[in-house]
């Protein structure tokens, strides 16, 4: 019983967090075309934040062992709220960005924080109902933060202090709880060449799975405007993303499990790219016809990186799991630090339809390798099972390690 209700104070602290991080993004965007920052400004902000999420990753671990779990945890957390705290007080993309970056290490530290302490009190008995709990509190907490954009008001300190007080409420229940905090793991080794040497196919996934999610959630924003949804349609047009990712995990997980992997990853790009296409073509239909787009856009993109990571760890041993997860979150930072600059700059030049042009080109170049790929590598008979990979920290590899041994 006291380790469940250490784990209900963890998921409530990640619930909190999803709430204050997932809705800080899609606000910026708004409010810096409300405050006259360029489509490019605004875009830069998304790849602050990401390159603020990779060095919140490598260093969380080492922070953790020089003052342990909870003093980093409130750390982290209090650097997020002072950089949402910062935002009304100084109107400068630049100096946005440098809050964004704090922002960025804020996610990925909690996250590193809250994962580590949850391996380290797992057991293999209740390993997959703690993961299921954990997925299904991550990727509610992120639907609930879209859907809070449609009543916080953009440039304004109420809404930018709002979330800040809810990255402070973070911090009680997880520091609150009377179980004892865990032993500092060791922090991975980043090794990128790893993944690439498992599996060029999934690092270059990846690769794309971050360019895809990161202008879709930094730039998506910018998109609603142009086609003309609203305030409040722009979280629904974001939280319908999210939905139709959800939605997307189990039908693809099954199929990813009973076919050859490089054939689904080679298929959701076609598809991802047919969605693209097929969200153009009916921008200037409505806004029901928007929303389902986004949906479907959700379901063929949201799985490509559990695919990908998936059938890189079909040929990792055990002992590489852990640096492997962290390799090919690497590879995700990648894609997600440049798409949403790139993704902006081009909607400034060519208008809205350009994102998804920009998109659709990403799933084409990883069609074509995917197709070069298995001219060079047949498939292997071992499978590792399907997982929903949360893209949260570089520690998630550790509570995914043994579910994916399970064959």
């Amino acid at each position: 019983m006291r380790l469940l209700i250490s784990f209900a104070a963890l998921f409530l602290s990640v619930i909190l967090l999803q709430l204050s991080s997932g809705g800080v993004g899609p606000l910026d965007a708004i409010s810096g075309l409300k405050l006259g920052f360029t489509t490019a400004q605004v875009g830069f902000l998304g790849s602050a934040h990401f390159f603020g999420f990779f060095i919140g990753c490598w260093w969380a671990p080492r922070l953790m062992g020089n003052i342990g779990h909870s003093r980093a945890f409130a750390a982290f957390t209090a650097t997020g709220a002072i950089g949402l705290l910062a935002h009304m007080l100084i109107i400068d993309p630049m100096a946005w960005a440098i809050m964004r970056i704090a922002t960025g290490l804020c996610v990925a530290g909690s996250y590193t924080v809250i994962e580590s302490w949850m391996q380290a009190k797992v057991t293999n008995e209740i390993r997959g109902q703690t993961m299921g709990g954990y997925r299904m509190v991550d990727m509610g907490g992120s639907l609930a933060a879209q859907l809070m954009i449609g009543v916080l008001e953009p440039a304004s300190y109420v809404s930018y202090n709002l979330l800040a007080l809810l990255c402070c409420a973070a911090i009680l229940p997880l520091t609150l709880t009377k179980a004892s905090p865990p032993q500092t793991p060791a922090a991975p080794r980043l090794r990128p060449k790893l993944a690439f040497a498992k599996s060029p196919l999934a690092a270059a996934g990846v690769v794309v799975a971050g360019l895809t999610s990161a202008a879709f959630r930094m730039v998506g924003p910018i998109y609603g405007q142009e086609v003309g949804l609203q305030l409040n349609q722009i979280g629904l047009f974001l939280a319908a993303f999210v939905l139709g990712g959800a939605l997307a995990q189990y039908p693809i997980g099954w199929l990813a499990d009973k076919f050859d992997r490089r054939w689904i990853l080679i298929w959701l790009s076609v598809a991802a790219i047919g969605s693209c296409a097929v969200t153009v073509s009916v921008s200037g239909s409505g806004t029901g016809m928007v929303m389902a787009t986004a949906v479907l856009f959700g379901f063929t993109t949201f799985p490509i990186f559990s695919v990908a990571a998936a059938h890189a760890h079909d040929f990792a041993s055990t002992e590489e799991r852990f640096e492997l997860s962290a390799a090919l979150m690497f590879f995700y930072a990648i894609g997600a630090i440049a798409s949403p600059l790139i993704a902006s700059t081009l909607i400034y030049a060519y208008g809205p339809a350009s994102l998804f042009i920009f998109l659709a080109a990403g799933h084409g170049v990883l069609i074509i390798f995917g197709l070069s790929r298995m001219s060079v590598r047949r498939t292997r008979k071992r499978r590792t099972p399907y997982v929903y990979a949360p893209r949260t920290s570089f520690l998630i590899g550790r509570l995914l390690r043994k579910q994916r041994d399970k064959r």
